[in-house]
């Protein structure tokens, strides 16, 4: 009941990967300092929330995998909604507070990437309430109401992250690239699933 649930989760992280510039690296050593500066300022606060994403996505896979009650499924997946919305909303203030990318139009890029990012965040807050309203005392309408959030959650996943990949494109996304913190946590799973999973 909660599979296609997990496997939509797993594609939401596409979205926050989308900000960590994992294009690549750069070859040029000599890469713009204001870049690695900004690069570095983000960065630093990215990998605890992509931790914090993986988490949350790992405890409703295993949610899926036992066989918990409605009750369970409930409670876990609320968690998580809200562990992953606060995650988007810590990413946001990182890019906010590290000012303009020292890009073209570097502001109206911050501006957008943090807007997408709060929305996001809310996203997830809005799946929380709507996991909160479900009927757990009948499991039939319970089923349904999650495939109804699992619905949403994979439309939720698929949102344009436009204002991200302009965020990550040239130096500063060569920057970012080389920025530990904004490389993926180690043993963490593959970014997308496929919805029928």
């Amino acid at each position: 009941m909660n599979k296609k649930l997990s496997a939509a989760l797993s594609g939401g992280a596409v979205l926050v990967l989308a900000l960590t510039g994992l294009t690549g690296c750069s070859s040029e050593d000599n890469s713009d300092d204001k870049a690695n500066d900004w690069a570095k300022k983000v960065c630093d606060q990215v990998q605890p929330q992509l931790k914090n994403i993986e988490s949350a996505n790992t405890s409703i896979q295993e949610a899926t995998a036992d066989n918990s009650t409605p009750e369970d499924v409930q409670k876990t997946d609320s968690a998580a909604f809200q562990k992953i919305s606060d995650a988007y909303a810590a990413l946001g203030k990182a890019v906010n507070n590290a000012g303009a990318p020292p890009v073209e139009n570097g502001a109206k890029t911050q501006k957008e990437a943090v807007a997408e990012l709060n929305g996001t965040s809310k996203a997830y807050a809005e799946l929380r309430a709507k996991v909160d309203e479900l009927d757990t005392k009948d499991q039939a309408k319970f089923a349904d109401g999650l495939k109804g959030v699992a619905d949403d959650l994979e439309k939720l996943s698929q949102s344009g992250d436009d204002a991200l990949k302009k965020l990550q494109s040239g130096d500063v996304g060569q920057a970012m690239a080389k920025q530990t913190g904004c490389q993926r946590p180690s043993g963490a799973g593959p970014a997308s699933a496929s919805p029928g999973a």
